[in-house]
């Protein structure tokens, strides 16, 4: 058991539910292997108190925060300070407090994905066609990057198709010259856009409960794809599953988390994060001892 005192500096993650976060599992692991008197916690937080209790941990000292569903967009307009990487991806999931109460939203998803999809699949995102199912904070941050990264083609689909064609409207701004195409709401309609495309994302909550039916049928995919699920406190989930049935390679979510996380140590703290010992922690807990 750590000990704590009054010189121990906070950080920690906020969501809502907060429940399925492995966050704090990685990065007091960074703190431990570091030498570090810093522990980091996890809070359940309504989006409607979000702006309030971020206000109070800069007023307890707090050093950074993490924000997960369905915080991410709250955070991004309730801000007054949006680093870059935040402003471009429209959405804030790492929060730096400085010293004179100001804080600073930043955007560590989409160096995230970029990193575990290399790391999963011996790949980059250009050139390749993705498909992309929700478009929520992190669906909209990893759509954003791989237009940027000039990926050929971008398809989006959500059950709010308002909200995938917004997506769509600000990727056209920002790569005009990426092909993006929005998908209606019936998931009997994905087909087709899933068996073209080389990439295939699931960014929706589906399968955070290990009941949850595969938002995609393994008739869906194909052998040659790649199926990447941000969901990531299971080895395999539905949507996994579906994918490798059909022919798929597949990754689960915990790279993703493993890059962003590292990427918002270093904004914090100002050191190299302590890799290693975040990526073991993540796989022993998902994976255990094996």
């Amino acid at each position: 058991m750590k000990n704590l005192s009054g010189q121990t500096l906070p950080f920690a993650v906020l969501g809502h539910p907060i429940g399925h976060t492995l966050s704090p599992i990685m990065h007091n692991a960074a703190f431990e292997e570091l030498g570090m008197d810093a522990v980091y916690l996890a809070f359940d937080v309504h989006p409607e108190k979000l702006m309030n209790v971020l206000n109070a941990m800069s007023a307890m000292n707090f050093k950074g925060v993490n924000l997960t569903v369905p915080l991410k967009e709250v955070a991004f307009k309730g801000l007054n300070n949006i680093a870059p990487s935040a402003k471009m991806l429209g959405a804030v999931n790492t929060i730096q407090f400085l010293p004179d109460g100001t804080l600073i939203g930043h955007n560590t998803d989409g160096i995230g994905f970029l990193l575990a999809v290399n790391e999963a699949f011996s790949t980059k995102v250009n050139g390749l066609k993705i498909f992309i199912i929700g478009t929520g904070g992190a669906g909209r941050a990893i759509a954003i990057t791989c237009a940027i990264e000039n990926a050929s083609e971008i398809t989006l689909a959500d059950i709010d198709e308002q909200k995938a064609q917004k997506v769509a409207k600000e990727i056209a701004l920002i790569a005009p010259t990426v092909k993006t195409i929005c998908m209606p709401s019936n998931h009997a309609a994905w087909k087709e856009t899933s068996l073209k495309a080389d990439l295939i994302v699931q960014s929706t909550p589906v399968g955070m409960k290990r009941d949850d039916p595969p938002i995609l049928p393994p008739d869906c995919f194909k052998k040659g794809q790649m199926a990447f699920d941000l969901v990531y406190m299971y080895p395999e989930t539905s949507f996994m599953k579906a994918a490798k049935a059909g022919g798929a390679i597949t990754a689960n979510g915990l790279g993703m988390l493993l890059h962003q996380g590292a990427a918002a140590f270093t904004i914090w703290t100002g050191k190299p994060a302590a890799l290693s010992a975040m990526r073991k922690a993540l796989e022993k807990s998902v994976y255990g001892n094996t």
